[in-house]
């Protein structure tokens, strides 16, 4: 079979199209017939060595996949060759063929075709997981979501939305905030023109929000902070921007509300079933046509540089 291979952590100029076995499946895994796999900010850094998880080297980058079941190991009886799947593989997806543990493995509804199967779990996995599981967002409530215009940040749009929030999605230009809108942000910010806790104040009449989705870090990140009702939620879902943001703790003293971290891919390893069901609502959700499974752009396999190329900031 071919896949990349990162062979050096020098970035996507190390990656290289291989020969190598077919993997046989161990107890407890799968092996899957790869039709689409997803590109995600993670893989970019993951081929610098600048993700917080590190496969050894020489691997195959990406992470997320959806496909056919060829074989199943001892021990797997959800899923049997055959099946439409999509799996959470951490490295491994840019391949014709992978292995992936069997708990991660939900099959797909004959509704949705590969590539929108293959793009749910990074952003609207850990999207739901963050307003579900750590903030138990409830309808009525307000949520701000920063870096909104993001995949990550985009499906928290449309969940929070459909959740029954007011959702305040705050980006970086007008046309990313047009995006927001489209996936039915309520308000919108943009932060480069504006001050993000003044405006938070106005939208909310000087109550300020009750869930913060962070997934940029950097200098909003305390703004945002200071624009939070009495015990609302500050979801730490990463630093897309690269600073890791120091937090005045008397900041969340004062308002009484919680600073959460939201580490979705240990979530799926220490509540697989957890993960299973969230995806199944997902899938439901997007085959009744409330949330849109949105693809960019297909690459073929052979062209999976380019893809990453393509995804690099400016």
């Amino acid at each position: 079979m071919k896949a990349w291979l990162c062979e050096t952590l020098d970035g996507i100029g190390a990656m290289r199209l291989q020969d190598l076995p077919t993997p046989e499946p161990k107890p407890g895994e799968v092996r899957i017939a790869i039709q689409a796999a997803s590109l995600n900010f993670p893989d970019l850094l993951i081929v610098e060595g600048k993700y917080q998880f590190k496969p050894p080297l020489p691997f195959a980058p990406g992470c997320e996949l959806a496909g056919v079941v060829k074989a199943v190991g001892e021990g797997v009886t959800h899923v049997k060759p055959g099946d439409r799947v999509l799996a959470l593989v951490m490295h491994g997806a840019f391949a014709e063929e992978a292995l992936a543990d069997a708990r991660t493995v939900v099959p797909i509804p004959d509704a949705i075709d590969f590539a929108t199967a293959a793009s749910f779990m990074f952003t609207y996995g850990t999207s739901y997981h963050a307003l579900k599981d750590r903030a138990a967002l409830q309808p009525g409530e307000t949520l701000l979501v920063l870096g909104a215009a993001g995949g990550v940040g985009l499906a928290a749009v449309e969940l929070g939305k459909l959740m029954g929030a007011r959702v305040i999605a705050a980006a970086s230009s007008a046309e990313k905030l047009a995006a927001c809108r489209s996936r039915g942000a309520d308000e919108t910010i943009d932060y480069t023109t504006e001050d993000l806790k003044e405006r938070v104040k106005a939208l909310t009449g000087g109550r300020g929000v009750d869930v913060v989705y962070d997934p940029v870090g950097g200098d909003y990140s305390e703004a945002a902070l200071r624009g939070m009702a009495w015990k609302g939620r500050f979801l730490v879902v990463g630093f897309a921007n690269g600073e890791i943001p120091r937090i005045p703790l008397n900041l969340a003293l004062l308002k009484g509300c919680d600073i959460v971290g939201v580490f979705w891919g240990g979530f799926v390893d220490r509540d697989p079933e957890g993960h299973r069901a969230n995806l199944r609502q997902i899938m439901d959700w997007c085959v009744e046509g409330k949330l849109s499974g949105y693809v960019q752009t297909v690459y073929p396999l052979t062209d999976a540089a380019t893809g990453h190329t393509a995804f690099l900031p400016g």
